[in-house]
């Protein structure tokens, strides 16, 4: 296990920056993902971690040492990737032991190593077989069992999931938890799906654009966004955003927008109660009340079993997505009335997205 310390890095291709300034800390042992759309530098901060891409300026400690300049050999990673990487004309035994004879190590040992990461994965009965004989799973199980008979000091996974089905995705995102609990050596994981962040990171590291967003636990980034780009992109479904006022009332700080006007926590505000603002709500946190202060009409509804989601027209233009428990007395074009959850409601400043509701105490 080891500290791995990203301090200021940046990557540049010309005049193009595509991860700017980056600086975390990835504690002994600690499971990190890297999550953000298609281009936003995530992996291209894992290849400089890795070595596969230089830097333009700062610096990355592994351990004790600074690995900034050095060869990937040298740095003692082990690095896994989306398509698995494995020699097809080798058996897997061949494949796991491969590292180990480009570093002369013991046959003896290699045998241990092989025989201990195929035990720790469950591929002991796969050690004779070719990959074009393995399944999807199977061959990802391989391409970590490479990865882990190194003994490195940290694991570097690069969206290892994404050629495996949906059924598939979600056995193999519970294996690799689990060997993380049961190896216990760092790891950061590069992916654009949320469910896997979520569920797989100590913490999550959200990027857009080649900036970090947020830095945080699953949870602190779910209910406390810092800004608008990360509430709309993590969550499924995706938060509600309506536009409107801040301004003050009666009743004191309240947001006006899509017909409808919202008392705010005054103490939680970050700044005075005017200009424009857009408040954000999860479609779990909008619920179905004949109380409700929203008038609506249902549009669009999605059975997903236990749950429903109702996607419903607020007039003015707006819509609003409610996640609740499953209902089946709703139909396209029935009236509803909806109410908003004041404790879990979220509010961004309308021109750079930055929260303007500090964390409730």
């Amino acid at each position: 296990m080891a500290q791995i310390i990203l301090d200021k890095v940046r990557k540049a291709f010309g005049p193009l920056t595509v991860v700017a300034e980056f600086s975390l800390t990835v504690e002994h042992g600690e499971f990190i993902v890297l999550v953000g759309p298609s281009g936003c530098g995530k992996s291209t901060t894992l290849r400089m971690v890795a070595g596969l891409e230089d830097t333009s300026s700062g610096s990355i400690r592994i351990g004790e040492r600074d690995v900034t300049d050095l060869e990937p050999k040298d740095r003692n990673i082990a690095m896994v990737f989306q398509n698995y990487a494995l020699y097809p004309h080798k058996s897997v035994y061949d494949n796991l032991a491969f590292g180990l004879r480009m570093r002369k190590t013991e046959p003896a040992e290699i045998e241990r190593q092989v025989k201990w990461a195929a035990d720790i994965l469950g591929i002991e009965h796969l050690l004779t077989r070719k990959p074009g004989q393995l399944s999807g799973g199977q061959m990802q199980r391989v391409s970590l069992g490479r990865a882990l008979v190194r003994r490195p000091d940290a694991f570097l996974l690069d969206e290892p999931l994404s050629n495996l089905d949906a059924k598939l995705r979600v056995r193999m995102r519970e294996e690799i938890g689990e060997l993380h609990k049961r190896i216990g050596t760092s790891m950061i994981y590069v992916t654009h799906d949320q469910v896997e962040a979520m569920t797989l990171g100590d913490r999550i590291v959200v990027m857009n654009q080649g900036r970090v967003q947020q830095v945080g636990t699953p949870l602190q980034v779910y209910d406390h966004p810092a800004n608008r780009f990360v509430a709309g992109f993590i969550g499924a479904p995706e938060m509600n955003f309506l536009e409107g006022e801040l301004t003050t009332s009666v009743n004191g700080a309240c947001f006006r927008g899509a017909g409808m006007e919202v008392a705010l926590p005054a103490q939680r505000l970050t700044r005075p109660a005017t200009g424009r603002a857009v408040l954000g709500v999860r479609p779990e946190h909008v619920s179905l009340s004949d109380a409700g202060q929203i008038a609506a009409t249902v549009g669009l509804v999605e059975q997903l079993g236990a749950q429903t989601l109702l996607v419903c027209d607020t007039g003015h233009g707006g819509s609003l997505r409610v996640l609740s428990g499953r209902e089946d007395r709703f139909s396209h074009g029935m009236p509803c009335r909806l109410a908003l959850m004041p404790q879990k409601m979220h509010l961004f400043d309308a021109e750079d997205g930055s929260s303007l509701l500090s964390p409730p105490q």
